[in-house]
């Protein structure tokens, strides 16, 4: 099976009820604690480009990174229809070496969960950990093991427009936290000829404190969790959990009291 050959053709229009207004309104809260107000940013895992847009025309000097040429693609389309132009980076965030660095680097809408194995979450960490600058924030986001384990279970769904169609099924895969996404679209090219694309993606999470051992391994100190769009702890039935972690602190944020 291919992977976001299709994805990225109909990835909008899947995700228009995404709260993308939550993502930068929590974001921009969290920066406006900080003792100074970050510039640079680097959105790992832009996909699209929607959240890259937001912090770009929010005055903040963003960047963008991802993995698949095809959603780069697309977010180039996007930001070019608006006029801007942030440096865009086809590379794993896993294993990237950029030139610059700079004062936040976040990864939202659960890009983190496709980093399925800890030895490779390390990997990613570290790479952000030496992209930031001194004091820089590390913020990202990931589906809870009550998500995984209570939601996101054999779950199907279809749904069809004028220009495209799909059949979006997970399951677990076996593995603990583990689910495996399989996409069928069906993308309108002319009159009544439509072109099938099968996808699959394997999302995986982890404990609250395996991510947090692993930042720390890194050298990162974690300054704050939090549950869905919000500063408070999350609880038993948070579907999103939302880190801060810096390569150096200074002022702890509000959260679970670590």
């Amino acid at each position: 099976m291919g992977t976001y050959a299709g994805f990225a053709q109909v990835y909008d229009r899947l995700m228009e009820q995404a709260p993308y207004d939550e993502w930068l309104l929590w974001i921009k809260k969290l920066m406006e604690q900080e003792d100074s107000r970050p510039q640079t940013i680097l959105d790992a895992g832009c996909g699209t480009g929607t959240i890259l847009v937001d912090l770009f025309e929010s005055g903040y000097d963003a960047e963008g990174l991802d993995a698949s040429r095809d959603m780069l693609d697309a977010a180039e389309q996007k930001l070019s229809e608006r006029g801007i132009a942030p440096a865009l980076y086809h590379e794993d965030m896993r294993a990237f070496r950029l030139s610059g660095s700079y004062d936040a680097v976040v990864s939202f809408c659960d890009s983190l969960n496709y980093i399925t194995e800890e030895s490779e979450l390390h990997d990613t960490f570290t790479a952000f950990y030496e992209h930031l600058n001194d004091g820089g924030s590390l913020v990202f986001d990931v589906h809870s093991t009550g998500y995984v384990e209570d939601v996101l279970q054999d779950f199907s769904f279809a749904d069809a427009a004028a220009d495209a169609a799909y059949i979006w099924n997970v399951v677990p895969t076996g593995r603990k936290l583990e689910v495996q996404h399989d996409l069928s679209l069906f993308i309108h090219r002319r009159d009544n000829v439509y072109e099938r694309f099968d996808e699959r993606h394997l999302q995986r999470t982890f404990p609250v404190s395996i991510y947090c051992a692993v930042l720390e391994t890194c050298g990162f100190e974690v300054c704050g969790i939090y549950g869905d769009f919000t500063f408070n702890a999350p609880g038993e039935e948070t579907d999103r959990i939302f880190f801060h972690a810096k390569k150096t602190v200074q002022n702890r944020s509000a959260g679970i009291n670590l």
